[in-house]
């Protein structure tokens, strides 16, 4: 079976750079412009992974993860972040929140491959 990942990023060319990295590797790919269309989607479906950009409009990602933890359809659920942030007191806010892994922008298509094949096999 096909994992599905969902990406939330408010960059639709950022987006669409997910999309042909992990369509390429073989996954399914579901998009979200912003937290609040992320969460609702999520909530919809079941994904095998979430990717999320962490500054967005409407709801970041932080409050994004903080409310998927909270469903119980949604534990297990590995989420990374995909931003341009890399101060670390983010990062322990992003893991407090429930994040399972953090990459930088910009990203190598190779290594997102990797983190997502990486957090799938578990």
């Amino acid at each position: 079976m096909t994992a599905s990942i969902l990406t939330v990023d408010d960059s639709a060319s950022l987006r669409m750079a997910i999309r042909i990295a992990l369509t390429g590797a073989g996954y399914t790919v579901t998009e979200a412009a912003d937290g609040a269309e992320g969460l609702a989607k999520a909530t919809e479906t079941r994904f095998d992974l979430i990717v999320t950009d962490l500054n967005m409009p409407n709801m970041d990602g932080l409050e994004m993860i903080r409310a998927l933890r909270q469903q119980p359809s949604q534990a297990g659920v590995p989420i990374i972040f995909l931003t341009t942030e890399s101060d670390d007191s983010m990062k322990a806010q992003a893991k407090a929140a429930g994040a399972t892994g953090w990459l930088v922008k910009p990203f190598q298509p190779e290594q997102l491959i990797r983190v997502a094949q990486k957090v799938l096999a578990r």
